[in-house]
């Protein structure tokens, strides 16, 4: 039996481990299958010893159901922040600040030193108290409840994979974190599911909150650790110690953590977070701005409420509800009928949204939402918001949303294909045709000079363009008779047309609107098999071994060129003299070649795409993330966790100065 122990604690240990290199650093060592293997020898032990340790990664599946919540005391209270929303209120705070350690200095002889402040995100979810014994083994988890005394979700917490079971310390501490849902665990989950969740912070917090464990599991929770609140071991000197101490222990935490010693400073931060928020996997609703030192943290104190040392800056919601007013049906490029919401106009993140995507038929079924109703929308970044669900108590006196049965544009029978309705009248439904002459016009595309959305409408109404083969037979003659077209720009546009013909490879693979495909996808199909014709013969298993495509993007591809009317419509462009060519380039040897790269911090010559385009011509691969296969860090002004990161892992450092040298060489 004690032999039996032994080796459950080693696999116990081995998975942790490997969990901690997959989820935290993503950096597997193992395969998925040799993972398993190990997995499934511990919970065949597990079965025959009818012994699971505390640590073990199988009670992250949580096969549990349980009677009710418990309350627990925290060792230490979990604040809460002041929340400021203008700058000019983070500005009092920090005049404040400076008063209270002016006066502490020219009274004290042990004087505090300048202030410097740590940015981090202010994650949107629900805080976690993740308790730790003197064996480094995690005993208790739980919710904030009132700062004092929250309640016992150790079981619910285990399912997060980001959350560590054991770790290496061997005093009693407390680390605080906040669990969150990504928005590819929403969607998923979303998309198995009957009633769709209305947010990712709900399906957060309504995850731990769950007595059926294996409902938290199903959501695929993550969680970012960014404070120890209690600790018996030694204590900290400054915030930043912590968090590398946090990020030591196993923890998961984001890269983006920055240090400002002045408002304009802070300022700066938070455009540039308010910037990247639509972008992100996750949800934030601000930053937390916090003193970096400990000492002056104490002599600082607290009031009733909120500790004097940290405040949150909070942005504007993305979210809001509004009136359904009614749906409107258009028609995209691909002869898909879609529908649109109109809003009552509510203002969300500083714009008035009147619009909002509502994707099909199914989505509405499943979100519920009926026109009359009052509904929750969302807005991320410049994208269409997009309906999440409805507020419940406000259907009474609402209608159901009906598909049309005729497209809204040319009147032709509309059909049911997978998800979606499509108007099958390609070459007289004017929508369709209009936008897919102007996206294969389009500078990213064939590059034709000129061609504007009004121009396609009168070449499609006017002179029956009818497939875009037919832009290569215009005659000046017919363009003379359009509206505005004189004997110049009729002779530019035919220039233009003429000159399309000699183009590159890939813009001609993007020019074709293949569904999810896009121009870094056709860069990289282009890439990988140099020609049209491999592209047009690659097979599903071929597709899959080029980069970044998935079985979404390989399906389109394969049912796209399985279609006749597609091949007929490229044999007849080229047969018109479009001759898409591909000139591999040959990258010149340099240090950089084949080698992994991390750019961190503001470099003085480089934006960041600048710098990546720099780098993936040298043969680099850039990433986002530093690990130990990675093999330099380029770093600029206020370089982050990811320069600490990289002097803790012995690798290369570059200044911008000494890139520069090594390209020359």
């Amino acid at each position: 039996m004690e032999e039996i122990l032994k080796r459950m604690e080693e696999l116990a240990e081995e998975l942790n481990k490997h969990s901690y290199n997959y989820y935290v650093l993503n950096n597997p060592a193992i395969s998925d299958r040799e993972y398993d293997k190990l997995y499934d020898e511990l919970v065949k032990l597990e079965k025959e010893t009818g012994v699971v340790l505390p640590y073990s990664p199988t009670l992250r599946v949580g096969d549990v159901v349980l009677p009710e919540f418990q309350k627990y005391t925290h060792r230490a209270r979990l604040w809460s922040l002041d929340k400021a929303q203008s700058v000019e209120e983070l500005r009092e705070w920090h005049n404040r600040n400076l008063r209270l350690i002016n006066d502490y200095n020219s009274t004290h002889e042990d004087k505090l030193p300048k202030l410097k402040y740590v940015i981090t995100k202010k994650f949107d979810g629900l805080t976690l108290n993740c308790t730790y014994d003197e064996n480094g083994v995690l005993v208790k988890a739980a919710t904030r409840g009132t700062g004092e005394i929250g309640e016992d979700i150790t079981a619910q917490a285990k399912t997060i994979k980001t959350l560590p079971l054991k770790i290496s310390y061997n005093h009693v501490i407390e680390v605080h974190g906040e669990a969150i849902m990504t928005k590819e665990a929403f969607e998923e989950y979303n998309r198995k599911t009957e009633v769709p969740l209305k947010n990712m912070r709900n399906g957060a917090a309504g995850a731990l909150r769950n007595l059926n464990v294996k409902e938290t599991a199903r959501r695929n929770l993550s969680a970012f650790f960014y404070d120890v609140g209690y600790n018996e071991g030694t204590p900290f000197k400054t915030y930043r110690e912590m968090l590398n101490f946090i990020r030591e222990m196993g923890f998961y935490m984001d890269d983006y953590i920055v240090v400002c010693e002045s408002v304009e400073e802070i300022e700066k931060e938070i455009d540039y977070i308010d910037g990247i928020r639509g972008d992100l996997n996750y949800d934030i609703d601000g930053i937390v701005i916090a003193i970096d030192d400990i000492r002056t943290r104490e002599v600082l104190g607290y009031t009733i409420k909120f500790p004097r040392w940290a405040i949150a800056y909070k942005f504007e919601a993305l979210e809001a509800t509004t009136e359904l007013l009614d749906v409107e049906w258009n028609v995209g490029r691909s002869g898909r009928v879609s529908p649109t919401a109109i809003l009552e106009p509510v203002e969300l993140g500083g714009v008035t949204v009147k619009r909002a995507t509502l994707n099909n038929m199914d989505d509405i079924r499943r979100k519920g939402v009926r026109i009359g109703a009052r509904v929750f929308v969302r807005r991320s970044n410049d994208v269409i918001p997009e309906i999440m669900g409805v507020v419940e108590d406000s259907l009474e006196g609402s209608r159901e949303i009906s598909p049309p049965e005729n497209c809204p544009y040319c009147g032709s029978k509309v059909i049911l294909e997978g998800a979606h309705y499509f108007c099958e009248n390609t070459l007289s439904c004017k929508p369709q045709m209009v936008k897919s002459i102007v996206h294969f016009a389009s500078r990213e595309a064939m590059n034709i000079e000129g061609f504007s959305e009004k121009t396609a409408e009168q070449l499609f109404e006017k002179l029956e363009i009818k497939s875009i083969s037919d832009l290569y037979r215009l005659k000046k003659e017919d363009l003379l008779t359009l509206e505005k077209f004189g004997e110049k720009k009729a002779q530019n546009l035919l220039d233009a047309i003429e000159k399309s013909k000699n183009c590159d490879l890939a813009s001609f693979i993007y020019s074709l609107g293949i569904p999810n495909v896009g121009k870094k996808t056709s860069k990289d199909l282009v890439k990988r098999f140099k020609s049209l014709d491999r592209i047009i013969k690659a097979t599903f298993e071929d597709l899959l071994q080029v980069q970044d495509i998935g079985d979404i993007v390989a399906d389109s591809i394969i049912k796209f060129f399985a279609q006749e009317k597609i091949i007929k419509s490229i044999d007849e462009l080229l047969s018109l003299g479009v001759k898409p060519s591909f000139q591999e380039t040959q990258v010149v040897k340099n240090a950089f070649e084949g080698k992994t790269v991390v750019v961190t911090g503001s470099l003085k010559n480089y934006s960041r795409t600048e710098i990546k385009g720099k780098l993936e011509s040298l043969g680099a691969k850039v990433s986002s993330s530093v690990s130990k296969k990675t093999d330099y860090v380029i770093v600029g002004e206020d370089a982050g966790s990811k320069y600490d990161k990289a002097v803790e892992l012995g690798i290369n450092i570059l200044t911008e100065e000494a890139f520069e040298e090594m390209l020359r060489g």
